[in-house]
């Protein structure tokens, strides 16, 4: 893991959460592009253009927003663009070759009703990079024991896995499956590959109508430090993904770090 992106709103847990990732990144050896997106906007009846000037005040608030951290010797960069949400993430991502975004929960929503704010919700829905969702305020920890909870352990994607093997790998977790029997559920569905096997240390299958309904019942008793989920178009978080902001109430498990692979098929 080489690359960390980390977005940028204006939610008061920015700060703490970019030194949660600079941390994380300084445990891997990664930079981190810390990013702002922004959309441009034409005053009705003039000729002016602000784009120059939301850029400007963009990166001014960047660098503020880095200099108000501790780098700890990471290499830190400021990057601003603008353009719609995705279609840019998606972009940068590919130019940077990011290894991993970490989100916060909520970048600018002050709900305090919501777990997954809109903007964090589109990126988790609408793209397919890897990405850490960070609890606010979470602290920084080693992680030992990570949870991952799938319908279908299935692995056709090249790399689908990296993201966790990297984590596995450089914290020595303990990595724990849940395989989860859903009404659709084919026997090959828990045919762990070889690579996957080598990696668990227990498995527990689960009998429940979806992904999401298991964990629930399930991530106390494993008690982990990381959960790991599968993003999916009908997958975990099936109900809740109708709509991009999730609530804390649907959603119990929102004091540890959840990373979110892309497809695994």
């Amino acid at each position: 893991m080489k690359t960390i992106l980390v977005p940028v709103g204006s939610s008061q847990n920015a700060k703490s959460h970019l030194q949660y990732a600079v941390d994380f990144a300084k445990a891997f050896g990664a930079k981190v592009y810390v990013v702002q997106i922004y959309n441009v906007y034409t005053k009705a009846g003039t000729m002016i253009k602000v784009d120059h000037i939301l850029q400007r005040e963009s990166m001014a608030f960047l660098e503020s927003h880095i200099a108000s951290i501790d780098k700890k010797g990471v290499e830190v960069i400021a990057k601003s663009f603008k353009g719609d949400l995705i279609d840019t993430m998606e972009t940068i991502s590919k130019n940077l070759e990011v290894d991993l975004i970490i989100l916060e929960p909520r970048t600018n929503s002050i709900k305090e009703e919501v777990y997954l704010g809109k903007t964090s919700g589109k990126i988790i829905k609408r793209t397919q990079i890897p990405a850490l969702i960070v609890p606010e305020g979470y602290k920084y920890k080693p992680i030992v024991k990570i949870l991952l909870a799938v319908k279908s352990a299935i692995i056709k994607k090249e790399d689908a896995l990296k993201p966790l093997i990297a984590i596995k790998d450089r914290y020595k977790a303990v990595l724990n499956i849940l395989l989860v029997k859903t009404a659709h559920h084919k026997e090959k569905d828990f045919e762990l590959n070889s690579q996957l096997k080598a990696m668990i240390t227990n498995t527990t299958i689960a009998e429940r109508p979806t992904t999401f309904q298991a964990v629930l019942e399930h991530y106390q008793s494993n008690n982990p430090d990381l959960l790991c989920v599968v993003r999916r178009k009908r997958g975990f978080f099936s109900k809740l993904w109708e709509k991009d902001t999730i609530l804390k109430k649907d959603f119990h498990a929102n004091k540890m770090p959840v990373l979110v692979l892309s497809g695994l098929k």
